[in-house]
């Protein structure tokens, strides 16, 4: 296909290449047999085989913003960084000048800091794919020669190709740009490609003009979109990155607003910017000034600036997300996106509804009863017709409905009966409805739905013994009985039917008026055994559970008694319909129960409840769901849920269970607090090393530190730090919802970090008045450089826990070792061939008693000042 030049924006995709609009409109006008022959298919499908050849013609239909990163533009994208290109430069430039030392010193730190970083990349790269792989969507294909009883099978969506026939219905995504061939009551959202949030209805019939807009098509669906309501088939035109989304893609992942947990990483990247931006012109003019040799001033203040950079602090953050996701999959918890982790730690209210959350999501039929509460016969072969003939999206009370009937009695129906056509369910509507032809000609449309919705438009009612005019005295007592199965745990169903005189093809939403009720059905869903236990659980981590369920208020009260959740005052939809934002929001933050919600209910509470403000989570699995799946901080879903319910989720649950999901907010607050303890760690040696550095360059006559060991000593220092992700965590890092606060870690780099210069400054004075270092520099940067090193390594322990370290919390053993190995190297490499080639001289035997001193006495005073700090602030 001619590709043009992407669009700005998802709007701009209305303006397509002439080819495209062309080929498009030649297919709109076609008959459906006519359009399956010009993409050289019919309309029973593609053949296996061939189905196999244009999947290795066309490849997979996946878009390329989905496709795993090549090693080669892995590496590129590590090297590209600017720090590198900063540290390469600085090492050409110090090659030039003759200090080959220092250029490959330069040289090996960025050599290092590029391959860990891709090493870590592509290891996290090659896990999100292996966890993206548990979660497929699906699509319903027909395809000569696979097994299937109605022609159609499921096969992945990355399978399709052109020419295939789909089936559509409510909850599925347009797996690729297709033609349409058959439609009832189709709507579709396309809202990702055109802004439009209206949905729009599509038909199968051949265009008569055609369009100058591809999208105003009424017979083409695009990919990106999905089903909102109603059922068709269709021809795949295009697949993969030859759609029009596909050409977009790129467009519409990077338009994603920043999370709380980017905002946060930016803040801090940004503040440490600041500093660098005052600093390196000060050390530079101050030691230009002072030492007479600009150039050496400004390699000295270049390296100060690499110093201060908290350069590993996008490695520490990819392999922290990326082994908490691993740790989240092992718990059956899903990771579609690597940043939404944190997010999930920081959730402080969870949005569920009831179904599968609070109950075995295990639906049992229990009753069929006539509308004076006797069981009948004759209400369950309604309710079967209706499930049976429906070919919308069969939920699980149609499940039950159907595998009730099969299991325990013949219903008296035999091959007689044969659909006519269908009326899809709706959310406003909250029923649905089919038309068959009965063995003897006649036309019976049999309809099912909420209780207070289907008797709306029933005249009458009918038992195995007598039928009347439904009035006031049977509303009552139907809407008693309803009550009362409600109050018992029952979900009830009504059905109901009408004999069409006219005989028709086609029937709409005005038929269904002037039903006759002939009963209702009650299902079972019973409470989960570890709901209790999850909620609490929840609770004492902080996070608060609210039920947004389309239910009703008495049934909905049923369940939370037994789990033992407080439902309070329950807020219901209708309630809500007549509130501003300004009164539904306090309320929405006190409401525990919300019952009887449509859609657009559920995505208003989750909006208005992150402006009070909370850090919102939505578990939901419906086509319903899928707005507030959107609204929310972080979207819950489960692999069973509906393709727009998984593609608009964050997170995927194996299991749908609130203990599962517990574990997973776990895990996301121990990533959090070890991506917190990096950065603690940066910012309060940094702040410190600043007033050092500065001190230094004011009133020694020479450089406190050669550019070449500034560069080697940070290099030793990130080092030790890699092994933060292994870290263990404190109870105390877990028990309750964090966010970023970039205000606290500032206060704690002004409380921690100048500690480190008093005692940078005792180093100095023995360095100058105890060894006599005024007139050998290499000695007094040799014993800085060691100190520095040392307070900085060994300080991590104290600032990783709130509690006394190694007594009462020990890190990892990798952190252990890393900081171990370090120290020695540290201790050692004055001594050492390499430590001469940096300039460094063996330091006096004397120096380690009072080294030894100065570090106990520093770690001592660090713990008591963090806990000062924690008492005021908490960490």
């Amino acid at each position: 296909m001619n590709k043009k030049n992407q669009p700005q924006d998802a709007t701009a995709s209305r303006t397509n290449t002439p080819t495209e609009t062309q080929q498009l409109n030649r297919l709109s006008r076609l008959s459906a047999e006519e359009a399956c022959a010009a993409l050289s298919t019919t309309l029973s499908g593609l053949a296996a085989d061939e189905a196999a050849l244009r999947l290795k013609r066309y490849g997979p239909n996946r878009v390329t913003r989905e496709r795993q990163p090549s090693i080669r533009r892995e590496l590129w994208n590590r090297t590209r960084n600017p720090l590198n290109a900063l540290l390469a430069g600085l090492s050409i430039a110090s090659y030039l000048l003759g200090d080959v030392r220092a250029a490959v010193v330069i040289a090996v730190m960025v050599v290092l800091a590029v391959i860990t970083s891709f090493i870590q990349e592509h290891r996290s790269n090659e896990a999100a794919a292996r966890l993206r792989s548990m979660v497929t969507n699906t699509s319903s294909v027909r395809r000569r020669g696979l097994a299937s009883d109605d022609g159609f099978s499921e096969v992945g969506l990355e399978t399709l190709v052109p020419g295939d026939i789909v089936r559509l219905s409510a909850g599925d995504m347009i797996p690729a740009d297709l033609r349409l061939l058959e439609a009832k009551d189709l709507f579709i959202n396309q809202s990702a490609l055109t802004g439009e949030a209206m949905s729009a209805e599509k038909f199968a019939s051949a265009c008569v003009a055609p369009g100058d807009d591809p999208f105003d098509l009424p017979n083409i669906c695009f990919m990106g979109a999905n089903v909102v309501s109603g059922f068709a088939q269709g021809v795949i035109v295009r697949t993969g990155a030859n759609t029009f989304f596909g050409e977009l893609a790129d467009q519409v992942a990077g338009g994603r607003l920043p999370t709380a947990f980017d905002i946060g990483v930016s803040k801090f990247t940004w503040l440490m910017i600041r500093f660098i931006a005052i600093m390196v012109p000060l050390v530079f003019l101050i030691n230009g000034m002072t030492k007479h040799d600009w150039l050496e001033a400004l390699m000295f203040a270049v390296a100060v600036g690499v110093g201060l950079t908290p350069e590993m602090l996008p490695m520490i953050v990819t392999v922290n997300l990326a082994k908490g996701a691993l740790a989240m999959s092992r718990a059956k918890v899903i990771v579609k996106r690597l940043d939404a982790i944190q997010n999930l730690g920081a959730m402080d209210i969870l949005c569920t509804d009831k179904t599968g959350t609070l109950t075995q999501d295990r639906i049992i039929l229990k009753r069929h009863l006539d509308l004076h509460g006797n069981d009948s016969e004759r209400v369950l072969r309604y309710a079967w017709l209706n499930s049976h003939f429906q070919s919308g999206l069969k939920n699980l009370l149609d499940v039950a409905v159907l595998e009730h009937a099969d299991l325990h009695r013949p219903l008296g129906i035999d091959s007689g009966y044969a659909k006519v056509d269908e009326i899809p369910f709706d959310f406003s509507r909250r029923r649905m409805s089919v038309v068959i032809s009965t063995p003897d000609g006649r036309h019976l449309l049999v309809c099912k739905g909420a209780v207070e919705e289907l008797m709306a438009v029933c005249a009458g009612y009918e038992t195995d013994d007598e039928s009347a005019p439904l009035d006031a005295m049977h509303f009552a007592s139907a809407r008693q009985q309803t009550d009362e199965l409600n109050a018992d745990g029952f979900r009830v169903v009504a059905v109901a039917y009408k004999e069409v005189p006219e005989l028709k093809s086609a029937y709409s939403v005005a038929d269904e008026s002037n039903l006759t009720l002939v009963g209702c059905i009650a299902f079972l869903d019973p409470p989960k055994d570890s709901a209790r236990e999850a909620l609490d659980a929840l609770a004492s981590k902080g996070v608060s559970v609210k039920i947004l369920t389309g239910d009703n208020e008495i049934i909905t009260r049923k369940v939370c008694r037994e789990v033992g959740l407080d439902a309070g005052a329950v807020l219901l939809g209708r309630q809500i319909e007549h509130m501003t934002d300004d009164q539904l929001g306090p309320l929405a933050d006190r409401t525990t129960v919300f019952a009887k919600l449509t859609p657009a209910h559920k995505e208003r509470i989750v909006r208005l409840l992150r402006t009070r403000p909370h850090v919102v989570g939505f578990l939901g699995d419906g086509i319903n769901d899928s707005p507030a799946l959107r609204a929310a901080d972080v979207g819950v879903s489960v692999d069973t849920a509906v393709d727009i319910a998984k593609e608009a989720a964050d997170i995927i649950l194996l299991e749908k269970s609130l203990m599962v999901l517990q574990r997973g907010v776990t895990e996301g607050r121990r990533v959090f607090a070890n991506i917190t303890k990096y950065i603690r760690m940066g910012a309060s040696s940094n702040f410190g090393n600043m007033f050092s550095v500065l001190g230094a360059s004011i009133f020694l006559p020479f450089l406190p530190m050669a550019p070449i060991q500034v560069l080697t000593n940070n290099l030793l220092y990130d080092f030790s730090q890699t092994a933060i992700p292994t870290d263990d965590v404190d109870a105390s890092d877990i028990d309750k919802p964090r966010q970023w606060d970039i205000g606290n870690i500032f206060k704690f780099m002004i409380m921690i970090g100048p500690i480190s210069s008093l005692f940078d400054y005792a180093t100095y004075a023995m360095m100058l008045f105890v060894f006599d270092a005024w007139h050998e520099p290499a000695l007094f940067q040799t014993g800085w450089f060691v100190e520095s090193l040392l307070t900085q390594t060994l300080i991590i322990h104290v600032i990783r826990t709130a509690k006394v370290p190694f007594l009462q919390s020990r890190a990892s053993t990798a952190l252990m070792a890393t900081t171990a190995i370090i120290c020695i190297g540290g201790i050692f490499l004055p001594y050492s061939d390499l430590g001469q080639v940096l300039g460094f001289r063996p330091l006096p035997w004397t120096y380690w008693p009072l080294l030894f001193s100065m570090l106990v006495a520093y770690g001592l005073l660090t713990h008591w000042a963090k806990m000062r700090f924690v008492r005021k602030w908490g960490m």
